[in-house]
């Protein structure tokens, strides 16, 4: 399973001019796991990720052939849309999924693979999450788009983080898009399953904060 030193800022805001200056610095990471034959596309997609006393940071940038936005509200299925997701889970079973499509729309859930057994997160507490996109289309060009994310860790208050710095939890990050031309379900980590599913926490690698 992959591993991931995440960096830590001693002062991150939710402040997109700052948020960009830190993307310029940190490290890029590819989204580059092909796990199912029968979905062979691979757009070109990157994250960066670093912590702060209080936050989590991240940037996607992704290259694609189309681009789909079709959901606007707070826990919609944005993963039938242009879509990156991230993964994380601070303990055994339990884990969160975080979900975006390409202006930021998001569906958040937490608790264990069993289907069951999840809840989505109330839309007043996913409005914690600051997100901010930028899409370009060039003529005969690949679409190409970013999402910054400021996560505050109280969003994660079934688990009450305090802080992350000095612990290792497990983690993975995607991009899907359900309802494109040609659908894709892409990994970091990769994933050993008859058919796409990224709700499985037993594949998820390692973020050493």
């Amino acid at each position: 399973m992959k591993a991931l030193n995440v960096r830590f800022i001693e002062e991150l805001v939710a402040d997109k001019n700052q948020l960009l200056k830190l993307a310029e610095v940190l490290p890029e990471n590819k989204i580059d796991c092909v796990s199912w034959k029968g979905f062979p596309y691979r757009p070109n997609v990157t994250f960066k990720i670093a912590q702060s006393a209080s936050a989590l940071f991240i940037r996607f940038d992704v290259e694609e052939k189309a681009l789909r936005v079709n959901n606007f509200a707070s826990n919609e299925p944005v993963y039938e849309d242009s879509c990156v997701e991230f993964f994380i889970s601070f303990r055994d079973q339990y884990y969160y999924n975080l979900e975006f499509n390409a202006i930021g729309v998001a569906l958040v859930g937490y608790g264990t693979k069993d289907k069951d057994s999840r809840k989505r997160l109330t839309a007043e507490r996913i409005s914690q999450i600051k997100t901010y996109s930028h899409i370009s289309k060039d003529a005969g060009q690949d679409v190409k788009w970013n999402l910054m994310l400021y996560i505050p860790l109280a969003l994660f208050e079934e688990e009450k983080i305090s802080t992350l710095k000095g612990n290792s939890y497990t983690a993975n990050f995607y991009k899907c898009g359900d309802e494109l031309p040609e659908p894709h379900y892409v990994s970091w980590s990769p994933i050993q399953a008859d058919e796409p599913n990224f709700h499985l926490p037993e594949f998820f690698g390692t973020l050493i904060f």
